[in-house]
């Protein structure tokens, strides 16, 4: 095992270095740059203007510019200068990565744990009033966009009475050193982050275990363990651990997919990740900030791949790693 994940490690090496050719190829295909929104503006002159390019390095042909940023990235640990927010874009990562990592793994943490529970009982429970019930909610949630459903939730506390929306912080517990009552009031204000990102995959997690069980339990190996007299409580626990393989693997792409598919929802939200400093950075033509976005999703992915196969050999012994 030890071996298969040296190997794998070593093999993001060249995947990252291709990820990074792409993302700044694709960067490099939007039109104009940081220093065009100056170009309509008549208090700043075209010396002005070429005066900036030349300080921002974006007279420099593309390719010496992404040499330098990739040998920055190696030999300084530096992803380059924010243009639109005049800071290292490291310092504005890894000031919102901590956020953003919690909200990830708290939502993909919610969706398991109601997602699994009702994909079994709907499967052993199959065309009964809850199954049907747990189906209608399952579209519902994939049909109904994240933004939306933040914004009715929004307007219901609103009516409620609620004067806190939106965020994780009450006002005047932003900036505030941490306490019982700010940790309270966190979880105060957690729930509904947790619900807008998590029940679409909810939703789609939970169809996934329903037919990954109604297969599992119609398959001639739970006919087998049947026909051995093992008792129903054991078959059914072979069957689950059996249907939970195609989940571990798509728990892989669950945590690059929620940092990725909530921008609109982080904006609407107000929630202090990364999403909305990427949106941004795509409007201001932030160049290195958006690369080093995409970087870090492609880094994400991997790594969640990569534990998504070691938990996936644990959980079966049938695979081997060679």
């Amino acid at each position: 095992m030890w071996a298969f994940t040296a190997r794998r490690l070593l093999i993001m090496i060249p995947m990252m270095i291709v990820i990074s050719v792409i993302c700044f190829g694709i960067t490099e295909l939007q039109p104009g740059d940081f220093v065009s929104q100056y170009l309509d503006n008549p208090r700043i002159s075209p010396e002005q203007i070429r005066l900036l390019r030349e300080r921002l390095g974006l007279d420099r042909p593309a390719y010496v510019r992404y040499m330098m940023w990739i040998k920055n990235i190696i030999t300084k640990w530096d992803f380059g200068y924010s243009f639109a927010y005049e800071r290292p874009v490291g310092e504005l990562i890894f000031e919102r990565m901590g956020w953003t990592v919690f909200i990830a793994l708290a939502t993909i943490v919610f969706q398991w744990i109601l997602a699994v529970p009702m994909g079994i009982y709907s499967a052993l429970h199959p065309y009964s009033p809850a199954d049907y019930a747990m189906t209608v909610v399952g579209f519902l949630g994939i049909s109904i966009p994240d933004f939306f459903l933040a914004l009715i939730l929004m307007y219901f506390m609103l009516r409620m009475g609620s004067t806190s929306i939106g965020g994780l912080f009450s006002t005047r517990f932003i900036g505030a050193p941490w306490s019982l009552a700010k940790l309270t009031d966190l979880l105060k204000h957690l729930w509904m982050p947790l619900v807008v990102v998590g029940i679409s995959g909810v939703a789609g997690l939970m169809r996934v275990m329903r037919g990954n069980m109604l297969d599992i339990v119609g398959s001639p190996f739970i006919t087998s363990l049947r026909a051995h007299g093992l008792d129903e409580k054991t078959v059914r626990r072979h069957a689950i651990k059996n249907a939970l393989n195609p989940m571990v693997s798509i728990a892989g792409a669950e945590l690059p997919n929620v940092f990725s598919g909530t921008i609109i929802t982080a904006i609407v939200l107000n929630l202090p990740t990364m999403g909305p400093f990427f949106y941004n950075a795509l409007l201001n033509h932030d160049q290195y900030l958006v690369m080093s976005f995409l970087m870090f999703i492609a880094l994400i992915t991997q790594i969640g791949n990569l534990l998504a196969d070691i938990a996936l050999a644990f959980l079966d012994p049938r695979i081997r790693m060679s």
